[in-house]
């Protein structure tokens, strides 16, 4: 019986795909088309998998461009898992494989002979395959890579603050600790709207902060002379 794999080879706007009958012996002759990546031409690609009764697909794993066709395959493509004589045992598996491992000669990059590629080596177990968690837990790792990328944005926001600070002479960052809390950021607004004068910068602090306004004077004490590319 018939045991057919797809290779996909991803691009930004479009896919080559090809479909090969790994079932039958001799050299492999592949179906071809070419799809775009819009969500549409992706339905329409899992449509056309099932339609040829694909049972695995093979893909590269191409920057970020990987995602939405596997996440379109993985909700739309559901082929029938059927036990036939010879079927490979990851029958109806979606497989994501490192570009390094589906490297071309000399290193070329071409279309359809890297699909093609890809669905030879599966085939010999030549490729390395990368795990990719399911659903829920991608979008787990999706809200955790955010938060750090969140978290680190604002601690390079605040060291890069610090230095143009200690850089203009005003020493705010000694008597505060956080340049992107309250009362910081309203002395700093007032700074780079043009406040010259130290008192009024004080007066701007909330009372609990713990300096004094003769210490914020002082710290202010620059902003006389500032030069505007500082504000």
């Amino acid at each position: 019986m018939p045991y057919r794999i797809a290779g996909i080879d991803v691009h930004k706007r479009m896919l080559a795909v090809v479909i090969a009958d790994v079932a039958v012996e001799g050299e492999y002759r592949f179906s071809r088309r070419r799809f775009d990546t819009s969500p549409s031409e992706l339905r329409a690609l899992a449509e056309w998998l099932l339609s040829e009764e694909v049972e695995e697909v093979v893909m590269e794993s191409t920057a970020q461009y990987w995602r939405p066709v596997w996440e379109v395959l993985e909700r739309v493509w559901t082929p029938g898992r059927r036990v036939v004589p010879g079927a490979r045992a990851q029958s109806g598996s979606l497989h994501l494989a490192q570009a390094k491992s589906n490297r071309g000669p000399r290193g070329r990059k071409r279309d359809y002979p890297d699909a093609e590629r890809l669905v030879k080596r599966l085939v010999a177990q030549e490729l390395i395959l990368s795990f990719v968690p399911g659903p829920e837990q991608r979008l787990w790792r999706t809200v955790m890579r955010r938060k750090y990328q969140l978290t680190s944005n604002r601690v390079q926001l605040h060291n890069r603050l610090e230095a143009l600070l200690e850089e203009a002479h005003l020493k705010l960052s000694s008597l505060v600790s956080d340049l992107l809390g309250l009362s910081a950021r309203r002395m700093l607004q007032a700074v780079a709207d043009g406040e010259t004068e130290p008192a009024r910068l004080a007066a701007l602090a909330d009372r609990r902060l713990r300096a004094t306004p003769e210490q914020l004077c002082d710290a202010f004490g620059a902003c006389a002379d500032l030069n505007p590319v500082y504000r």
